[in-house]
C-alpha cells in the first residue's frame, strides 16, 4: 500500500506570521502513527549502533532505516519529509539524555555518594569518585579486588532501567536490536556511569552535561577496551557471555522470559593484567563446577551398614 504524500504536515504560522515549528500533532494519524513508531525504532539505533553518531549524515542514514523499519510495520509506504527527518534527529540527544537521568540515582546509591555539606563527606565523595577513575574499576563486579570485569551490577541495573522495566519497553518491544545486548550498548551505560561519577568529582553534585562534545571520546575510550577484551579473551567468548547474560537478565527483570543461567577526562584505559585475570577468574570457576558435578555424581555407601548384595 502506497501512502506517500500524507507525512507532509501543514505549516502553521504564528501569531506574528512566523512559521511554526513543525510537531508531531501537525500530521495526519496515518503519518502520526509511523512517525511515532520511526522515533522508537531510531531511538533503538542510536543506542545499538552509533550512540554518539559521528556526523549529521550517519544520523540521517540511521534516520531513513527507522522510517522504513516503521513503514514496514505498518504495512504502509509513506514518503519520509526532511521535517520528519529533523523530529527523528533530535531523538539521538534526547535518549543519551535519558540514560544519563536514569543512571545518575542508579550510580550514586551503588557506589554510596551521599549529598551533604559535611566536609568530612564532601571529602569521602571526591575521593571515591577518583578511585572509580582510576583504570575504570568502577566496570568490575568488585572494584577493591579488580575482579569481575564488566560484570558491575551497576551496568545490568542500567540496562533493565533503561529498557527492560516491563513488557512494554523498547528492549522488550525491538528485541532484535538488544539479543544479545551489543558492545557498543555496554560501552554507553558504562560512559553513562562515568559521567555520573563525575558529577562527584568536586565533593558536591553537580550537573555534567552528556553530550558528544564531552563524553564522545570517553565512549569511544570504553568501545575500545571491550573490543581489546573480547579480542584477548576470544577462545572463552567471555565477553559473548556477559553480552547473552546482560539480555537474558534483563528479558527476565521485565516478565517476559526465564533466567537462562548462562569529568570528560576519561582514565579509562584497562590494563590487559585485568583481561588475564578474567580469564583465571573463568578457568577457576570451571574447575569448581566440575568439582561440584564429581561430587554429585558420587554414590556414597549406604548408611545402613552390610555388603551389597
Amino acid at each position: 500500500m502506497s501512502y506517500e504524500d500524507t507525512v507532509v504536515p501543514k505549516v502553521k504560522k504564528n501569531a506574528d506570521g512566523s512559521r511554526r515549528r513543525v510537531k508531531a500533532s501537525d500530521f495526519d494519524e496515518i503519518s502520526k502513527e509511523i512517525l511515532i513508531t520511526a522515533c522508537s525504532v531510531y531511538r533503538c539505533l542510536i543506542v545499538t549502533q552509533a550512540p554518539f553518531p559521528d556526523s549529521v549524515a550517519a544520523e540521517t542514514k540511521l534516520a531513513k532505516e527507522a522510517w522504513r523499519e516503521a513503514c514496514q510495520l505498518k504495512g504502509v509506504d509513506v514518503k519520509l519529509t526532511p521535517s520528519a527527518v529533523n523530529m527523528l534527529l533530535k531523538r539521538a540527544s534526547h535518549v543519551r539524555g535519558e540514560l544519563k537521568m536514569k543512571m545518575r540515582p542508579l550510580t550514586a546509591s551503588f557506589h554510596g555518594f551521599r549529598s551533604s555539606n559535611s566536609m568530612e563527606v564532601i571529602r569521602s565523595n571526591r575521593d571515591l569518585a577518583e578511585r572509580l577513575k582510576i583504570g575504570s574499576i568502577f566496570v568490575f563486579k568488585d572494584p577493591s579486588s579488580k575482579s569481575g570485569i564488566y560484570k558491575t551490577e551497576l551496568l545490568q541495573q542500567g540496562i533493565n532501567s533503561m529498557w527492560f522495566l516491563n513488557r512494554s519497553d523498547e528492549g522488550v518491544i525491538y528485541h532484535k536490536y538488544f539479543d544479545p545486548i551489543p558492545i557498543k550498548t555496554i560501552a554507553l551505560v558504562l560512559t553513562a556511569i562515568e559521567c555520573c561519577v563525575d558529577e562527584w568529582s568536586q565533593g558536591i553534585k553537580e550537573d555534567i552535561k552528556f553530550t558528544s562534545a564531552g563524553y564522545g571520546a570517553v565512549y569511544n575510550h570504553h568501545f575500545s577496551s571491550l573490543q581489546r577484551f573480547d579480542e584477548r579473551t576470544a577462545p572463552y567468548k567471555l565477553l559473548s557471555k556477559i553480552r547473552i547474560n546482560l539480555h537474558d537478565t534483563a528479558r527476565f527483570h521485565a516478565g517476559v522470559a526465564s533466567l537462562i543461567p548462562l569529568s570528560a577526562t576519561s582514565q579509562a584505559h584497562i590494563d590487559d593484567a585485568a583481561f588475564e585475570d578474567a580469564i583465571r577468574e573463568y578457568q577457576r570457576e570451571g574447575k569448581d563446577a566440575a568439582v561440584e558435578d564429581e561430587v554429585e555424581e558420587y554414590e556414597y555407601p549406604s548408611s545402613e551398614g552390610g555388603d551389597d548384595e
